[in-house]
């Protein structure tokens, strides 16, 4: 049956909801659909956040027979008011791949095989046990996600850092968000963004900063176009390396340099100044000015450290600064001409316009990651445009608890659920919730994520626990990682839902209870904690992330720290973590509110949220009559003065191309999940590389014809894209990760920002055959 997602969605309402199911989902087998009619009641409709990316949009599953048979969006969820994406129509049908696995397998004789569970979790607490004793306590580490639930990612941070006592978590989010933390802490003191998606209805004008927002954050886009259908003056700028879905949206499309944001981004700053744009009021009382070191480096060496050092400056000292960045001098830098850099220190200094900037992975996979957050903030706080409805510099997430589970919980090396693990008080406080001697808790971090994996390599690491993640496809520079994980003397164990590379090289795999097959929260990129609750029952012998932890925690003695039953361990940890939060910049909602509602931003204080931080008409925890930035010791937000450097690896005479990587609509990071669902695999059956269609002349490829991507790390043969949904400038190519058959990070680079140490995957040189 042909029908479109839009004459679906318009003749939803007076269908069968399964059976608009069984449409929107050929090919799965959904019980006796044609008996059930919501108005009878043979379908129940349970709410839950969705599974992908960072948005967070609510969704209404519907249940029968035990069974998840269909999917609507909740259209009490303020995020995405009854809209999905096509990811979240189909999100129900991640739990039913064929392969999907139900049952524990361990390694024997070189394959693995299917064993009881609890002979699995034995096994896994045995080998913690053994390398700790015979190599200590930094020699094991748990390696998660920000598709960890929030108490998963709890669970592992009281288990390693409270009990164990050593600091090696981390978490994937390390490679998709750590430097928008680093931005807010340097910029603002404290982490996640002081404005909400309201903020989509209110502005005037949305610039995105290298970030293709039609197809990763679509439900947010679509908001977009709405304000913009509804408000005729209402403007899109589209500012990024490629020409995408959302430039082709936008009202202007800008191209620039890789890595030339920096200049740009300073460039408008020193037209805001020239021009007299600056909101003065708000410079002089809440404003400081600020510098660290240059010349940082780029980590792509082992054992590599860096501390900035900052330096208070003044005013004079910052314009001073701007004088190398003149939108002449900067034209020649980026390739943006000077009119259109003008342009848009025109639409952010117009004191009758509200602005939003957006930027998610191009911003953040940046060797200079934290430098370019801080810049677009200095935009921003210039002219007084933050922490006011429609006025608002964000950056989103693309998983769905990144900020929730690892940016809250602290499931980095170096952070605790309140603070880090540098902080006597915040290791004091730690050390009483947890009920274990402040001493367990060690003050030195170990292990970002590119380090851990090359300890791992070293075999400073030995055992390592990979929850809800597929490193061997998202590790840059992946060939050592791969290889390092499958030395003699290494310890695997992958808590999975289905095979994956890096599955194939686990020791013990751990089944995992998928999403809504369990309870959870997440907390999405607004500061909104969303609850979720069981809503069919775990297949075959899975079992929840969290409880798995538990399992070990127990077998390791720690049953005093993790005493919880069962029945109420979701709720007992939320209890128990939330304390660590009790208080007005942060608070949570309780259990029970969370569980009632679609979700609640923090700070959750006297039953209201709080949208916008930071302002006292909205924040309680702002003490001044205006703008409190209470997060730094001044109570002032930071501007820094931060340069343009060059990217860590550039083209040249032997590999003339700049390769950039990323996503596409259909699919999800490495594509373990979407695809198995048929429909989004059938859009998009495999990877490809997007070609200029210039460069393809020069080479003589031609679209569909086989393509080498080569790098002084690694290649990849796959198709050649050319004049598809997106097209690169001349000079660079583009291709997604979401396909284990084409390993495309065997080709990136394993340099990352020195402060945050977040990769960067959008630049490395790379060339081109023809096969």
């Amino acid at each position: 049956m042909n029908i479109s997602r839009r004459q679906f969605i318009k003749s939803a309402a007076a269908q069968s909801a399964v059976a608009a199911a069984a449409v929107l989902f050929p090919g799965v087998s959904f019980g006796a659909w044609k008996n059930l009619d919501p108005s009878s009641g043979g379908i129940e409709w349970k709410k839950t956040p969705c599974r992908f990316c960072g948005t967070g949009c609510g969704l209404l599953v519907g249940v029968s027979e035990n069974r998840a048979v269909a999917v609507k969006g909740d259209p009490n969820c303020s995020v995405n008011k009854g809209l999905c994406c096509v990811k979240g129509y189909h999100s129900i049908q991640i739990l039913y791949g064929k392969d999907r696995v139900t049952e524990a397998l361990v390694r024997k004789n070189g394959k693995l095989v299917e064993v009881p569970i609890e002979e699995a979790l034995d096994l896994v607490a045995e080998k913690m046990k053994e390398t700790i004793k015979d190599y200590g306590k930094d020699a094991v580490a748990i390696y998660g996600s920000g598709q960890w639930s929030i108490p998963d990612g709890y669970a592992a941070s009281k288990l390693f850092k409270g009990c164990i006592g050593t600091n090696n978590v981390e978490a994937n989010a390390r490679l998709c968000m750590a430097s928008a933390v680093t931005g807010f802490l340097t910029s603002f003191g404290l982490d996640e963004p002081m404005g909400c998606y309201d903020d989509i209805d209110h502005a005037d004008i949305f610039i995105t900063w290298g970030n293709n927002m039609a197809e990763m954050h679509p439900v947010l886009f679509s908001r977009m176009l709405a304000n913009r259908q509804s408000k005729r003056h209402v403007k899109i700028i589209d500012f990024a390396t490629r020409t995408t879905r959302t430039s082709q949206a936008a009202d202007k499309s800008i191209l620039f340099r890789p890595q030339t944001d920096l200049a740009v981004a300073n460039a408008i700053c020193h037209e805001i100044i020239r021009n007299d744009w600056v909101n003065w009021d708000f410079v002089t009382n809440h404003v400081s000015f600020h510098k660290g070191k240059t010349n940082i480096g780029y980590g792509t060496e082992d054992h590599f450290k860096f501390t900035d050092k900052e330096e208070t400056v003044d005013f004079e000292s910052y314009k001073e600064f701007l004088q190398d960045y003149t939108p002449e001098k900067v034209e020649k830098i980026s390739g943006v001409p000077a009119k259109d850099i003008k342009y848009m220190a025109s639409l952010y200094g117009d004191p009758d316009k509200k602005i939003t900037s957006f930027w998610c992975m191009g911003m953040n996979q940046h060797t200079r990651g934290t430098w370019i957050n801080n810049l677009v903030y200095n935009i921003h706080l210039l002219v007084g445009k933050i922490s006011t409805p429609g006025n608002s510099p964000f950056s989103l997430t693309g998983q769905p608890s990144a900020c929730g589970t690892v940016r809250e919980v602290g499931t980095l090396t170096h952070k605790l659920p309140h603070g880090v693990v540098m902080n006597e008080k915040d290791r004091e406080l730690a050390a009483k919730i947890w009920t274990v001697p402040v001493e367990n808790i060690d003050p030195k971090p170990t292990y970002h994520t590119v380090e851990m994996f090359r300890a791992l390599d070293r075999g400073d690491i030995r055992f390592m626990w990979v929850q809800v993640t597929n490193p061997m496809v998202t590790m840059p520079n992946l060939n050592r990682y791969r290889n390092g994980a499958q030395k003699d003397g290494r310890f695997m164990v992958v808590s999975e839902i289905y095979p994956t590379p890096t599955y194939d090289v686990a020791d013990v795999v751990l089944p995992s209870a998928l999403w809504v097959e369990r309870e959870g929260f997440f907390g999405n990129s607004e500061r909104r904690t969303q609850h979720n609750e069981q809503i069919i029952p775990t297949p075959g012998n899975t079992m929840c992330n969290t409880w798995q932890l538990i399992e070990v925690a127990r077998r390791l003695g720690y049953e005093k720290q993790f005493p919880w039953s069962r029945e109420t361990y979701i709720e007992d940890i939320w209890n128990e973590y939330t304390q660590f939060h009790d208080n007005p910049k942060h608070r949570m909602a309780p259990y029970n509110e969370l569980k009632a509602r679609s979700g609640i931003q923090w700070p959750f204080i006297d039953g209201l949220e709080t949208k916008w931080r930071y302002n006292p008409k909205y924040d309680p925890a702002a003490e001044s009559d205006s703008f409190d930035f209470y997060g730094k010791p001044d109570h002032r937000a930071w501007i820094w003065l931060r340069p343009y450097e060059p990217a860590a690896e550039s083209p040249d005479g032997e590999y003339p191309f700049w390769l950039n990587t990323g996503r596409v609509l259909e699919h999800w990071h490495t594509g373990s999940m979407t695809r198995r669902v048929p429909i989004l695999h059938k859009a998009v059956p495999e990877s490809y590389v997007e070609i200029n269609p210039d460069d393809a002349a020069n080479l003589g490829i031609t679209n569909g014809s086989k393509v080498k991507v080569s790098s002084r790390r690694g290649s990849v043969v796959m198709k050649a894209s050319i004049n598809g949904r997106g097209r690169p400038p001349k000079g660079m190519v583009f291709v997604p990760f979401f396909d284990e058959s084409y390993l495309i990070n065997e080709v990136t680079l394993d340099a990352f920002c020195p402060i945050s140490k977040q990769p960067d995957y959008k630049k490395c040189a790379v060339k081109l055959e023809r096969v």
